[in-house]
């Protein structure tokens, strides 16, 4: 019974964990890695054909990117989610896909000019297409076998429509022992969807999520008008609003916001002014949130559904084409435009930005956490220019953020949530999905609260029955030294992903005979001796 950390360790994005147990391994998450911890989206540390099932906590890219590169390697078997994460996986695995062959479609074009070999996309639309026929919606709360030696309940984690912790009893040589993953932990008085919930009962091993584990957010109150007072300047000077969202949760939510701040009139100088919702994919989850949404909302947003008003009020456009959002840019007026990516590294906000972050009487607000090392990053610590389609564009805009619309909890909010732990404490807490600084300070406040925890590294293997590191991980340092290269030609990278593969047989077989060791080593050493020429 084994627990490995193959991302998210000491890094924000790419949550990845493998829990092995009776024989079989079990997946929870597979996202993609962003920003700062990308390093090579390619390569996997698994054979995907030795995964069994995947357990998906919720539908954020950093969380599920990755699935149908998984199914495109070879995995087959069930993808386990909620229904509202199911659905919403409906459209952003496939707008991940779209983007990923644009990537490559734009690398080839400037590749071949170059006499470069050409680059395939990361997955595409068949593979995420194939991946959404594997997915087997579950309600919270419906605890299910995955066979006759684990079972599965997701709990409300409060972050995203659908969004879960994940709660696994695992049994091997006839001991039980209980883990829970946290994934993404909302903050708590959110609109829509409702705060996170405790996790009831003991749990021998806990795995959770510190994005915010060093910090706390600022006032909740008055956000709304902070939000009102920034649209009212902004347009009273002749200025665009531009604020970079996630198009599935943090856009709703500034929908559910702006609605509020219209009917209360908070907006002076334009009471009817425009609002934009530039990204087709925004516009497709937006409908999702005005589905059927039983079960995952709170009691205020379920009375305003039922009035039949949540995301809807006047002057509001949702766009399609490209030819749309152009004309945003060409016709001079100002309004608001919600466009994703939330951290400027894709999407249409990259065309909204070089076109509105030069102008003085313009506002960029952002509204989410931005990761080390993308654009949203460098524009709030003050970058006074930056690259965009191959020019340099003058920062003149305010450049500002919205405190506390944060989908994530707060130091405060993850210690209420490990509360629930407190009478029984854990055999180990494990800490991931946070800036390396911040999982180690977060898992130091742990322990000074009690609980025995860590901040695992890449790829450290954790003996669940025994309670016990079986083998380290790769710090951060060494993890960057030793990335893998850039992608080159598709033989060179099946190549690479054999080495990953063989590396991890290497590591599944410690604890073998010195004999059988011995002799694989011999194998491996004789391949060093042919091909290193």
């Amino acid at each position: 019974m084994k627990l490995t950390f193959f991302g998210a360790a000491r890094a924000v994005t790419g949550s990845c964990h493998c829990v092995e147990c009776g024989g079989r391994k079990y997946l929870i998450d597979c996202g993609l890695q962003q920003g700062r911890d990308e390093k090579d989206n390619s390569v996997l540390d698994f054979h995907p054909g030795m995964i069994d099932s995947v357990i998906v906590t919720h539908a954020h890219i950093d969380h599920s990117g990755r699935l149908p590169l998984l199914v495109k390697r070879g995995f087959a078997g069930p993808i386990y989610c909620t229904r509202l994460t199911a659905k919403l996986l409906g459209i952003m695995l496939l707008d991940s896909a779209h983007i990923q062959e644009s990537d490559a479609n734009w690398e080839n074009q400037k590749g071949k000019r170059a006499g470069k070999p050409p680059v395939e996309p990361l997955y595409t639309i068949q593979d995420a297409q194939a991946t959404l026929d594997l997915l087997i919606p579950v309600e919270y709360g419906q605890r299910i076998p995955l066979n006759d030696d684990v079972e599965l309940e997701f709990v409300d984690a409060g972050h995203l429509l659908g969004s879960a912790e994940a709660q696994l009893w695992l049994t091997e040589a006839g001991v039980t022992r209980k883990i829970v993953f946290s994934g993404d932990l909302g903050n708590t008085d959110q609109p829509i969807i409702r705060d996170p919930q405790p996790i009831e009962g003991s749990a021998d091993f806990v795995v959770t999520e510190s994005t915010y584990g060093d910090r706390f957010h600022g006032k909740m109150a008055p956000y709304k008008e902070e939000l009102a007072q920034i649209i009212d300047e902004t347009l009273g000077q002749g200025g665009n609003v531009i604020i970079p969202a996630f198009a599935v949760g943090r856009t709703q939510e500034l929908l559910y916001f702006i609605r509020e701040i219209k009917q209360e009139g908070l907006v002076k100088s334009v009471p009817n002014f425009e609002v934009v919702v530039d990204s087709p994919l925004a516009r497709e989850a937006t409908e999702i949130f005005a589905g059927d949404l039983t079960g995952y909302l709170d009691e205020e947003a379920i009375a305003a559904v039922q009035k039949g008003n949540l995301f809807q009020f006047p002057n509001l456009t949702l766009t399609q084409t490209v030819e749309e959002s152009k004309a945003l840019n060409a016709d001079g007026r100002a309004r608001v435009i919600l466009s994703a990516s939330g951290m400027c590294d894709a999407g249409r906000i990259r065309h909204h930005l070089k076109h509105n972050l030069w102008r003085r009487e313009c506002t960029v607000v952002f509204v989410g956490y931005q990761a080390e090392g993308s654009l949203g990053r460098r524009l709030l610590e003050g970058a006074r220019t930056v690259k965009l389609f191959g020019e340099e564009i003058w920062v003149q805009a305010r450049i500002t953020r919205v405190e506390g619309l944060s989908s994530h909890a707060d130091q405060a909010g993850l210690l209420k949530w490990m509360d629930s732990f407190s009478a029984q404490r854990p055999r180990q807490v494990f800490v991931v999905h946070g800036d390396k600084d911040v999982t180690v300070a977060y898992a130091d406040l742990l322990k000074e609260k009690g609980f025995a925890a860590h901040a695992p590294d890449y790829e450290e293997v954790y003996d669940l029955l025994a309670d016990r590191m079986l083998a380290p991980g790769i710090p951060p340092a060494i993890k960057e030294v030793h990335s893998s290269s850039p992608a080159g030609s598709p033989a060179y990278r099946r190549l690479e992903e054999a080495g990953q593969q063989l590396l991890a047989v290497i590591r599944h077989n410690k604890g073998g005979s010195n004999k059988d060791l011995g002799k694989f080593a011999d194998q491996i050493r004789a391949l060093i001796q042919k091909w290193d020429r």
